[in-house]
């Protein structure tokens, strides 16, 4: 499996993987990352800013089976937001959401963030497993408006 910079032609890919992700989950609904108006235009999206980014996972047969991303939540207190962490289901239980993780992880830390918050649903269990498994502690609401008005869970790391 290859980690690499999104691109433009990863577009419809992740836009599949995401929804195929949150409606086995039954969060195929309004509120969720199902509608963002973003989804054909991902790439260019974290492409556009210094301070974002997003990373494909790239199987051997050079398909795109996941990815993740960061970009600004709250930059005046040093916040960033892990964003869009979805696998195809053949490509989970090999660690890649760890390794995914750590590389926005260091990428945040990296451009000047001191936190990475999350936000996601409690129906995402074993997402949430690798959430606090990573040092992510949840928290009792958002940090400001929620910007998925469906997520549940709020989860938020020291980068210090």
């Amino acid at each position: 499996m290859l980690i690499r910079t999104m691109e433009a032609r990863d577009n419809p890919a992740m836009k599949q993987i995401l929804r195929d992700d949150l409606r086995a989950a039954g969060l195929d609904i309004p509120g969720t990352a199902y509608d963002d108006a973003n989804l054909d235009t991902l790439a260019q999206f974290y492409a556009a800013r210094n301070d974002r980014h997003y990373w494909v996972v790239e199987n051997e047969r050079g398909e795109v089976v996941g990815g993740a991303g960061c970009a600004a939540y709250d930059p005046d207190h040093g916040v960033a937001e892990l964003q869009k962490v979805y696998l195809r289901t053949d490509a989970r239980g090999h660690g890649l959401s760890y390794q995914l993780i750590d590389r926005v992880t260091a990428f945040a830390r990296s451009v000047g963030y001191q936190e990475l918050y999350l936000e996601t649903h409690h129906r995402l269990a074993a997402a949430i497993h690798v959430y606090e498994k990573l040092g992510f502690h949840r928290l009792p609401g958002p940090l400001l408006v929620a910007s998925h008005g469906t997520m549940d869970r709020f989860y938020l790391k020291s980068l210090g």
